[in-house]
């Protein structure tokens, strides 16, 4: 037969109830104190849910501590009486509200009981105190300059809610004087309105990360350009355009505009690298070593003129005949480097060397004359006898070289006329109203004695003076009519070997009767 378990039996289960039911007495009669860890804090304050002080709450751990199968927890216990407390909650920039908001805060965390009637509700110092939360880090602040460690009350002198600034002003002023009142001078005293525990913005900064500080600006201090700011925000919003912190320097009054690094540079205000050429006038040749007061006096540069004339009408030989365009002759390279375009007036072979002054004699361009004669009149060998039009006969080669076109008068030169020399015709070079008629080179010779009066061309041309062919009605030749006795080529002079007057047939005729011939009637 098995054996039962004696606790099993009808004695061991009374035996069970009987004990339990004495130990629910004496909870019920003891009020729990049997399960104290210790005594509650008996500090008396402000009335907060009927008592005074948690040592009143000694006989009711329900007040505090709930039942596991209950919902609630003990935090909503410690709120039910701590009403102000719970006010801070949805308010991240109260101390409670911003533990809270970290969600990993409850609060027997800070807050401890059970340690004696004596024992303070809060404990916990710098390293437990999740100080990041409430907008300041202890990591600077973990010790002393001498290594002792901070205590909350160092800082927090009269309640762990408040600080008082004068703290932090008072401990730095043992570091660096001089520094501590140069700071709050400049930014005041509210330090937690910039400074974050960690040194964010102290010694370590790196400035450049925000604005690069370089030149003059690393020698300037930070209330020279964070003039007023007091919180990290307006530190931020400080203006980083040159011409916020320069305006009062702007020589030139605003007419370059604002954006002073065009011209200037942080390495020294006065040392400028202005670059012309975004402008519509780019330095060129001797521009580009001028100096700027040369062209923009009075530190005048908006509306400075851009043409040639507004600078040099004081050095214009032309005295402005030659009007205000002076790139048309000069350029920036040398004003004495001219290149004037003188298509007006070619300038080829002899004319292509000469000097200026040669033809614009005293400086005077406009109105020069182009005709030859107006520079080449005492040169004229013809003493005006041909004109004025010298280009008729020569040439921008050379003086000497004429080459008279004598088909362009009245008289063409043909046959044996075009190799004769000038002086033949134009006797002690006489060329105006030289006489066009053949006799008046030609005179009359004395075989015609005059029969044929002055028109040599009707006979003679200008291929040959001889043979002649006469042209005329002859009583005995044959002309081309038919007309008298044909005698063929005969020339004059076989039957008139003297004189026109005189003639002979006998020469030919010798059988022919009679004598020689007299005067022809």
């Amino acid at each position: 037969m098995e054996k039962k378990l004696g606790c099993l039996s009808v004695g061991g289960v009374m035996g069970a109830v009987l004990a339990l039911l004495l130990i629910v007495g004496v909870i019920m009669v003891s009020g729990g104190a049997i399960f104290s860890p210790g005594e509650l804090n008996a500090e008396r304050g402000e009335m907060l849910g009927g008592v005074t002080s948690h040592s009143e709450l000694s006989r009711q751990c329900s007040a505090c501590h709930v039942s596991p199968w209950q919902g609630a927890s003990m935090d909503d216990r410690c709120l039910a009486c701590h009403t102000n407390v719970a006010d801070q909650l949805p308010d991240a920039n109260t101390l409670h509200g911003a533990l809270m908001s970290n969600g990993a805060v409850t609060c027997r965390e800070c807050h401890s009981e059970h340690k004696g009637t004596d024992a303070p509700l809060t404990t916990m110092s710098t390293t437990d105190f999740p100080h990041d939360v409430v907008g300041f880090s202890l990591q600077a602040h973990a010790t002393f300059a001498d290594g002792t460690p901070f205590a909350c009350q160092d800082c927090h002198t009269e309640t762990l809610t408040q600080l008082d600034v004068a703290v932090c002003s008072d401990c730095h002023q043992t570091l660096d004087a001089a520094f501590v009142q140069f700071h709050t001078a400049a930014f005041g005293v509210a330090c937690l309105d910039c400074h974050d525990g960690i040194d964010t913005y102290g010694a370590d900064f790196d400035h450049n990360r925000y604005f690069k500080l370089e030149g003059e600006h690393a020698s300037g201090t930070c209330g020279g350009c964070h003039q007023g700011a007091r919180t990290i925000a307006e530190f931020r919003d400080t203006p980083q355009d040159c011409y916020a912190c320069h305006a009062e320097s702007d020589i030139h009054a605003g007419k370059f505009g604002q954006d002073c690094a065009v011209c200037h540079t942080p390495t020294s205000w006065e040392q400028t690298s202005f670059d012309h050429a975004l402008t519509n006038f780019p330095l060129v040749g001797k521009h580009s070593n001028v100096e700027c007061e040369a062209c923009h006096r009075n530190n005048e540069f908006v509306g400075t003129p851009t043409d040639c004339v507004a600078c040099h009408a004081d050095i214009d030989p032309h005295n402005g005949e030659f009007g205000t365009d002076c790139a048309a002759c000069h350029t920036a390279a040398d004003w004495e480097q001219v290149t004037f375009d003188h298509a007006s007036f070619p300038l080829e072979d002899g004319h292509a060397n000469l000097e200026c002054e040669a033809c614009h004699q005293g400086g005077e361009y406009r109105g020069t004359s182009s005709e030859c004669v107006a520079c080449h009149a005492q040169d004229d060998a013809h003493n005006g006898e041909f004109g004025t039009d010298c280009a008729v006969c020569h040439a921008p080669t050379k003086w000497d070289q004429a080459v008279f076109d004598h088909a362009r008068t009245a008289f063409p030169l043909t046959g044996a006329h075009s190799s004769v020399a000038c002086e033949s015709c134009h006797v002690n070079k006489v060329y105006q109203g030289t006489p066009q008629q053949c006799v008046a080179c030609h005179a009359d010779p004395v075989f015609h004695a005059g029969a044929f009066g002055t028109d040599c061309a009707s006979c003679h041309s200008t291929s040959a003076w001889r043979p002649a062919q006469y042209r005329g009605s002859h009583p005995v030749i044959a002309d081309e009519g038919g007309r008298g006795i044909n005698h063929g080529r005969t020339t004059c002079s076989t039957c008139h070997p003297s004189t026109v007057y005189q003639y002979t047939c006998l020469a030919c005729h010798s059988d022919n009767q009679g004598g020689e011939g007299g005067e022809d009637d």
